[in-house]
């Protein structure tokens, strides 16, 4: 069964983790042998821009210490096998359609969604 994961909420749980929870939780799923593609829409289409790991968070006195690297995370899932796609309009409303993206991302159409949507036995949107 193949699984497409849509994440459109960005750095989600990355001031009390040091990844995000739903990239951790595809690489471990795929890890056992599931079947996935991920869709990068909205806010998270950030996630597929090429970029250095965030900066640590600073809030009153305390310290992440250990700040999400989503680009390593986005690469590891790529190394897996997971196929990554980003949503080219999301890119364009949020300034980012001109930045490098990580290598293996591929850039999907709106109007092209439902092909891919068509290649999953289920979609899970997070």
């Amino acid at each position: 069964m193949k699984v497409l994961q849509v994440i459109d909420q960005a750095f989600r749980t990355n001031t009390e983790e040091q990844d995000d929870t739903i990239l951790w939780l595809i690489g471990s799923m795929r890890g056992v042998g599931a079947d996935l593609m991920l869709l990068l829409s909205g806010h998270s289409a950030y996630y597929a821009v090429l970029r250095q790991r965030q900066p640590p968070l600073s809030l009153a006195e305390w310290q992440q210490t250990q700040p999400a690297d989503i680009p390593k995370d986005v690469t590891n899932l790529i190394t897996k096998g997971v196929p990554i796609y980003v949503i080219k309009e999301d890119l364009e409303e949020r300034g980012l359609g001109k930045l490098p993206l990580i290598s293996g991302v591929k850039v999907v159409a709106r109007n092209a969604l439902a092909n891919l949507y068509e290649q999953a036995d289920q979609v899970w949107n997070w």
